[in-house]
Formats: structure tokens, C-alpha cells, sequence
């Protein structure tokens, strides 16, 4: 347990980042950030969750975004 005291992404869910992510930036703004389709076409958590599952190097620049919103929001 640790090692995941200064983990900023530690117990929050990945449909947690998403739901935070597209409240703050909106869905139009989260495809200009990281170009990838689930955000840009039809974009709903849902698809954008089984993608990013499949997917790790999407998923590790949304985690990314999500340290750089936590940041910003907290000063």
C-alpha cells in the first residue's frame, strides 16, 4: 500500500476519469486534446471505456489529461 500513497490515480476508476474529464472539458474538447475516434464520433462513456480497456496507450494519455485536470482544479 505504499507505494500507491503519492499514485494521484490511486482508487479512482477509469469511468471515474472519463465522467470527470467530459464534465470539465466536454467531448469536443477531449478529441482535440487526444485524438481518438470514440471521442470525436458518437462519443458516450460507455464506448469510450470498452476502447480504452482494449487500448493502453489511449488510456495512458487520458490518465495523463486526468493528473494535468486534478492539477489545475487544485491549484
Amino acid at each position: 500500500m505504499e507505494t500507491q500513497k503519492n499514485n494521484p490515480l490511486h482508487g479512482i476508476t477509469l469511468e471515474q476519469i472519463l465522467v470527470d474529464l467530459e464534465a470539465f472539458y466536454g467531448w469536443k474538447t477531449l478529441g482535440e486534446q487526444i485524438s481518438i475516434r470514440c471521442f470525436k464520433e458518437n462519443p458516450s462513456i460507455k464506448s469510450s471505456l470498452k476502447f480504452l480497456r482494449k487500448t493502453p496507450w489511449a488510456r495512458t494519455k487520458v490518465e495523463q489529461l486526468y493528473v494535468k485536470f486534478q492539477k489545475e482544479i487544485n491549484g
